[in-house]
């Protein structure tokens, strides 16, 4: 099926629509009856939708719609959802929001592995879907806002370079991909690098929602690790601390 493009109601407001347009997703989603529920929701928060039910077409659309938000049936047709995720996340920086009738939590840890932001367990209420998508576009930023718009703040702990203003992030001077999720988490650490995260604590600041499994932390600092090339067991830039949570290894970055 060809990407079909899902109207905004006649006269209803679009946040944004002043500005420079609403926010785009891509709804990948074979169940047309899902489709349309994600779409009337979304709509009604602002957003611009555009519907495919393959995964092959899914790829295709992303790399010229260049999405704000993906929303993934880890089930489709022609593809596995975890590869499209994995094809996805090598062309699109979006927040993707994984949805699966599956409860094991081997296929939801595995979807976070590969780039997914988050992911719901179909059926889900329209509630839940505003709650999780609003988070994910809510983040805190750590950057003060009193702080001149113009400032290019860049944190270094040792050979560890961070880029606020781009989110590019280089390790011994060669650069390091890391998802929008990753990125907000070694932002939060890198910025307070004495204090220890609670789980609980980092889905707050990262997510700003109470929905999130605190777990789900675990998998998305193991991928930073990896990225960093640490080691859980003598890790260097993200420490575990025993029976709480984690806290920043490098030495207190500088500008």
């Amino acid at each position: 099926m060809c990407a079909r493009h899902v109207a905004d109601a006649p006269g209803e407001h679009r946040p944004g629509a002043d500005g420079p347009g609403p926010q785009k997703v891509l709804v990948v989603e074979d169940a047309a009856d899902v489709a349309e529920l994600i779409c009337e929701t979304l709509r009604r928060s602002g957003f611009e939708c555009s519907v495919v039910d393959l995964g092959a077409q899914a790829l295709k659309v992303a790399r010229s719609l260049q999405p704000d938000l993906i929303t993934l049936d880890l089930t489709l047709p022609d593809m596995d959802g975890i590869e499209v995720c994995r094809r996805l996340r090598t062309m699109t920086n979006a927040y993707i929001v994984m949805l699966t009738a599956r409860t094991e939590e081997m296929d939801r840890l595995v979807g976070l592995e590969v780039g997914a932001d988050d992911y719901m367990v179909k059926p889900f209420s329209p509630r839940e879907l505003r709650s999780r998508v609003g988070a994910l576009f809510r983040r805190p930023r750590l950057a003060d806002p009193a702080a001149d718009e113009g400032a290019h703040r860049v944190l270094r702990s040792g050979d560890l370079v961070v880029d606020q203003e781009t989110r590019l992030v280089t390790l011994a001077g060669e650069p390091v991909e890391l998802t929008r999720t990753e990125f907000d988490l070694l932002e939060l650490f890198i910025t307070r690098p004495r204090r220890v995260w609670e789980r609980e604590t980092l889905v707050r600041q990262v997510w700003g929602t109470e929905w999130m499994d605190a777990h789900v932390i675990d998998v998305h600092v193991a991928n930073l690790r990896r990225k960093l090339g640490d080691d859980a067991r003598e890790a260097r830039w993200i420490l575990t601390v025993r029976g709480v949570g984690y806290r920043f290894g490098g030495p207190n970055p500088g500008p």
